[in-house]
């Protein structure tokens, strides 16, 4: 899996995004139309029907889904430490 291949280049990128505005960060949403794509194949893999090119370009929204992830907490990290 490609997460497990290059796991400090998407460190990095979190580590980018959660020093910059942390409400803005934590307010980050993907739009509508990219979560109905990723629900449309999420649905085809569930049936066996994804294409290989289909696969593929879910996968890089789950990484760019763990990338957001690990930057949210860390914003909520720093947001905390700078209520404190």
């Amino acid at each position: 899996m490609l997460m497990i291949a290059y796991p400090n280049i998407y460190d990095s990128l979190a580590e980018l995004m959660a020093g910059m505005d942390h409400k803005k960060v934590l307010a980050f949403h993907a739009p509508q139309d990219i979560q109905s794509r990723v629900e449309f194949f999420l649905e085809k893999k569930a049936t066996d029907s994804i294409s290989e090119k289909e696969a593929d370009e879910l996968e890089h929204y789950f990484i760019l889904e763990h990338i957001v992830r690990l930057a949210k907490s860390r914003a909520r990290l720093r947001l905390s430490q700078y209520q404190s």
